[in-house]
């Protein structure tokens, strides 16, 4: 649907090139991705990933601790820059072979995702504030990916 001027309302694109992406994935999968250098999203799908640019920064969010399980963990998890490879297959075993990014992990320490609701754009009110996990992958703005990488004490130059 187009406005009385017949341009389309969208997003104003990042300008520095340098993209921000929220993954979601358990924390214990994300802690196996952290100590290999790798992000995977999406039960390995490889179209998300290819997305992700070198350079752009990542974090994830954790909706529980154990995949499947419902611990109410509901923390941010990791965070840290694309490398420079294409997507690539890991193996991982029973034929299972998920697409895989390399990311430099930085220093930072996992943070509930509860106190910052108020102050994160992509967060809808209300009940529904976690809507947009739902998809896996999805970009931030330079607020939300501060704002969080705040939370997890990890200092990241603005973009």
């Amino acid at each position: 649907m187009g406005t009385a001027s017949g341009f389309l309302h969208r997003k104003a694109p990042d300008m520095s090139g340098i993209g921000n992406w929220l993954a979601v994935a358990s924390a214990e999968h994300v802690r196996i991705g952290r100590s290999q250098g790798f992000m995977q999203v999406n039960h390995g799908k490889a179209a998300p990933l290819r997305r992700v640019k070198p350079g752009d920064r990542v974090v994830y969010y954790s909706a529980t601790e154990v995949f499947r399980a419902a611990d109410g963990f509901q923390s941010f998890t990791a965070i840290g820059i694309v490398a420079d490879r294409e997507p690539y297959q890991g193996v991982m075993g029973n034929g299972f072979k998920p697409f895989r990014r390399d990311v430099l992990w930085l220093p930072a320490h996992e943070a509930p995702i509860r106190p910052l609701l108020p102050d994160l754009h992509f967060a809808t009110q209300g009940a529904n504030w976690g809507y947009k996990l739902r998809f896996g992958l999805f970009e931030l703005d330079e607020h939300d990916i501060q704002l969080i990488a705040a939370a997890m004490e990890c200092v990241l130059t603005a973009s």
